[in-house]
């Protein structure tokens, strides 16, 4: 048992290592955009199913409440999260459908939709991406290595050098982290100012 802890943590430390050699810079124009879109008053909106859709409402939590300092709220939204919703649009149309809808009804141009998607292939997250497109909307996705249909798709994709889920879950909440961190930081500066 001890052995096997040792080696998932390992395992899970090595994949952080690789996403400071890989990701950086990608990393850095996702919360580029992000900075952008919540500086010109858009609005964030995730998406993710399983542990992807806790991980979307975990990172919409940090930036409606707050992260690292004390500030306004951020306009962030996980599509994740109104069960009325959910289970209209996929009692009426799919399940496929049940992010798409709500970002025809809640996202303009100028807003964010992040994808997240282990396997980058979630077909309601896919569709939600590109009904997002249509509108202008901006999209980032978290996946894995592969980057499936969702890296093919969105405006900037952040691939997650692993195949395992459990390894690929552990990286995205560090990336939303870092995320959340860089962009409250920006923004308290230039409120500073």
């Amino acid at each position: 048992m001890q052995d096997e802890i040792g080696r998932v943590l390992l395992e899970s430390a090595e994949l952080k290592r690789r996403l400071a050699d890989e990701l950086v810079p990608d990393i850095a124009a996702a919360a580029q955009m992000l900075i952008d879109c919540l500086r010109s008053g858009g609005m964030v909106a995730l998406c993710g199913n399983g542990g992807s859709a806790a991980d979307a409402q975990h990172i919409s939590g940090e930036l409606v409440g707050r992260f690292l300092l004390e500030r306004p709220g951020y306009a962030a939204i996980a599509l994740t999260t109104d069960s009325s919703v959910l289970t209209a649009i996929g009692n009426d149309y799919s399940f496929d459908d049940i992010y798409a809808g709500q970002v025809e009804g809640l996202l303009r141009e100028g807003d964010i939709l992040v994808a997240i998607s282990t396997s980058g292939n979630a077909e309601n997250c896919v569709r939600a991406v590109l009904k997002a497109r249509d509108k202008g909307v901006r999209t980032l996705a978290l996946t894995g290595s592969c980057g499936g249909r969702l890296a093919e798709v969105c405006d900037l994709s952040l691939r997650v050098p692993h195949q395992t889920t459990a390894r690929v879950q552990e990286a995205h909440i560090t990336i939303g982290h870092i995320l959340c961190g860089l962009v409250e930081a920006a923004l308290v500066e230039a409120e500073r100012q």
